[in-house]
Order: structure tokens, then C-alpha cells, then sequence
């Protein structure tokens, strides 16, 4: 009988420290390894640039045409006018869907000194995810953009000579998106 109650003594006595622990935050549950992972990929998910996590063609297709627009610096109104109307027309939106979608891969890019950065981990991600068509369309759509206001700068040449690069685009063509 003395062992038993020595045994549960000593039972209660570990619970109450665990439990005086957890008051401290000193939580044991962070030694498991499945929870240690499943922790840190929730933390990387939360941390990392939200461009990362665009998985839709169209949308990638639109990240594209904007850094084309915004390489130079902030976008004006004649290559808003553009990307609302390649947007409308090329991905057969509405209007208010087109300005949506303007509004989110604008936000989505960062300055234009991170631009070539935050496409080129987009491409590492996402090589194979632009049909033929469409990476015809999509080179078309960044040479209309880049030529909104004129000729095109030598940034946004660059820019779009790297994108074909890596895409392995061809310079022209319309592309069917739906």
C-alpha cells in the first residue's frame, strides 16, 4: 500500500510542476518534434512575402504586367488605363474585377528595387504553370503596357527580355486565357 501512494504522490507532484510550468510559459509540448514543424511552417507561411502564395495563373499573368508598369516607379494613369483594359479584355473580367485585380497585384509588389527579386522566386516556384497561348499572350500584353506611354523604357525592356528568358516566351501573339 505504501509503494501505491508513493507512486501517486509522485504522480501529483509531477503534474503540479508541469502545471506551475505552464503558468511560467514554459510549455513542454514545444520538445515535440511534429508540433515543432507544424509550428514553424505556420510561422514561415505568416512571415513570408504574400506573392509567394498567388498559385492562379491569371493572377501570376497580372503580378507580370504590373512590375512591367511599376519598374519605373509609380504607375500612371495612361498604363492603369492599359492594365484595366488588358485585364478586362485578355481575362474577360468586368470592370470591378479588373480594378480588383489591379488593386491586389499592386499591393503585392514592393518597391521597384525588389521587383526583379520577388519574380524571380515567383518563377522558381511556378516554370511550368503559363500554357504556350498564354505565354504568348502574356508577352504581348507586358509589350502593350511597356509601350502606354511611348516607347518603353530600358527597364522594362530588360524586365520583359528576362521574363521571356525564363519562360521561355515567344515576343508576340494573343493568348487564350479561359
Amino acid at each position: 500500500m505504501h509503494v501505491i501512494l508513493g507512486l501517486l504522490g509522485t504522480i501529483v507532484t509531477i503534474l503540479y510542476l508541469l502545471h506551475r510550468l505552464a503558468e511560467m510559459g514554459i510549455d513542454l509540448a514545444g520538445l515535440n518534434p511534429f508540433y515543432w514543424r507544424r509550428r514553424r511552417a505556420w510561422q514561415k507561411q505568416y512571415e513570408g512575402d504574400p506573392i509567394y502564395a498567388v498559385e492562379d495563373p491569371t493572377e501570376l499573368a497580372a503580378i507580370v504586367i504590373a512590375a512591367v508598369a511599376k519598374i519605373e516607379g509609380d504607375i500612371t494613369a495612361e498604363q492603369k488605363r492599359m492594365l484595366l483594359s488588358e485585364f478586362a479584355n485578355r481575362f474577360s473580367l468586368s470592370d470591378r474585377e479588373a480594378s480588383h485585380l489591379l488593386g491586389s497585384t499592386t499591393h503585392l509588389l514592393g518597391q521597384p528595387q525588389i521587383i526583379e527579386n520577388q519574380l524571380d522566386g515567383l518563377f522558381e516556384r511556378h516554370k511550368d504553370v503559363f500554357s504556350a497561348e498564354q505565354a504568348e499572350s502574356l508577352a504581348t500584353m507586358m509589350q502593350k503596357v511597356a509601350a502606354a506611354e511611348g516607347t518603353p523604357s530600358a527597364a522594362q525592356i530588360a524586365l520583359m527580355a528576362s521574363v521571356r528568358d525564363r519562360l521561355g516566351m515567344a515576343p508576340s501573339g494573343d493568348g487564350v486565357w479561359n
